[in-house]
């Protein structure tokens, strides 16, 4: 199967940064989905994993096309259309976990999450590390330790049952 892999067709980057990218892809999306896991929604550590995996795909995706369309003489390849392809698509699985009801709203933050997995996915897929880290902490800064300052300041209620017992 490795031979397979390795020899059996041509790559531009090689197996090893494949699966290196793919792998801190599928890494910082679990990164991202342990705190949507942890507060039970629907879109968790497996979405968020499966997002941001998809999404370095098609960037590697994209660099293969780019590399197969240029050895073959064609000089009009646009990777960048597979990039608003993979943006669109996860916009529209994010989409989807927003539920509005009455006067609120839910799975904005989720739906904002998958986003953020996907723009994680697209970094790892192309090699850009440092934004792909980068991203991965500031996002965990803004699901954790803004939660937390939202609560101090009682911006948000704790859960729904407050809610309902202050009137609101």
């Amino acid at each position: 199967m490795i031979e397979l892999l390795s020899g059996g067709f041509s790559t531009e980057f090689g197996l090893a940064a494949i699966c290196s990218r793919m792998a801190v892809a599928a890494g910082f999306g679990l990164v991202i989905g342990f705190d949507r896991e942890v507060r039970s929604v629907s879109a968790g550590l497996r979405t968020h994993m499966l997002v941001s995996l998809a999404a370095a795909t098609f960037a590697i995706l994209a660099f293969e096309i780019v590399a197969q369309a240029t050895r073959e003489g064609i000089d009009n390849a646009d990777p960048v259309r597979i990039i608003e392809a993979v943006t669109a698509g996860v916009a529209f699985l994010a989409a989807g976990t927003i539920i509005r009801g009455g006067d609120r709203v839910r799975g904005l933050t989720t739906g904002a999450g998958l986003w953020l997995a996907g723009a994680i996915g697209l970094a790892c897929g192309v090699g850009a590390w440092a934004v792909a880290f980068l991203a991965t902490l500031l996002g965990i800064v803004i699901l954790t330790v803004l939660r937390h300052v939202e609560r101090i300041l009682a911006l948000k209620p704790r859960t729904a049952s407050r809610d309902a017992g202050n009137g609101r």
